[in-house]
């Protein structure tokens, strides 16, 4: 990571602060031009970022997942459709999503609706994944319990079974798309008097607002 370019926009940041008026119409083309910024300092797998789900009773859990696409559509990430991610996306319909990047002293938020992607667009991006990690979804049972000589049996036991044959996306790997209602991008500033500004739908209008650090 290059130090100096980060240290360099974390000081500009946190001088300049957000102004409302600055920011863009829609969330969509302003999380573009932050992200950028995180591009420019090399970060390490920038989009990365933290899933919240829930349960139907509302007990929640949280991981770290990697955007794959990001698009006016919301933001769309892979994963096994058996895992507890994923049972508790089907059952709320919701999630959130917050990326946080240190160096840089910002953060955004999502949170919104979920969906899953169609068959085609999983398939295509399962045909670039490595070969390994192809292998990998067919073999694991993600969240179940289960011994590591078992998980690695199932690998090489897979990996011989395929060969050197193209590798199918399997029926319980897919992709799901956040559909942001809310999303509120958060800048730090001195003495701990932060800046956050909120975007939120309001019928098919994105309003923007500050809110209190």
């Amino acid at each position: 990571m290059n130090q100096d370019v980060a240290a360099r926009l974390r000081r500009e940041y946190e001088a300049e602060g957000l102004a409302v008026s600055d920011m863009s119409v829609d969330p969509f083309s302003e999380f573009e031009v932050w992200f950028s910024g995180v591009l420019a300092i090399e970060l390490t797998e920038p989009n990365t970022f933290v899933l919240a789900t829930a349960t139907a009773e509302g007990v929640p859990s949280a991981r770290a997942v990697l955007m794959k696409e990001f698009s006016t559509e919301g933001i769309v990430f892979y994963t096994n459709l058996q895992s507890r991610k994923s049972d508790e996306l089907r059952s709320t319909g919701a999630a959130a999503a917050t990326f946080v990047w240190v160096p840089l002293h910002r953060q955004v938020r999502f949170e919104g609706d979920v969906e899953p992607v169609d068959d085609a667009t999983a398939d295509a991006y399962f045909s670039t994944r490595p070969r390994g990690a192809q292998v990998a979804a067919h073999a694991s049972k993600q969240s179940q319990v289960i011994s590591r000589d078992e998980l690695e049996a199932s690998f090489a036991h897979l990996s011989d079974q395929f060969g050197d044959d193209a590798i199918p996306r399997p029926g319980h790997w897919g992709g799901w798309r956040l559909v942001p209602t809310s999303v509120e991008f958060w800048q730090g500033r001195p003495n701990r008097f932060h800046d956050r500004i909120r975007y939120r739908l309001q019928g098919a209008q994105w309003v923007k607002e500050r809110l209190s650090p």
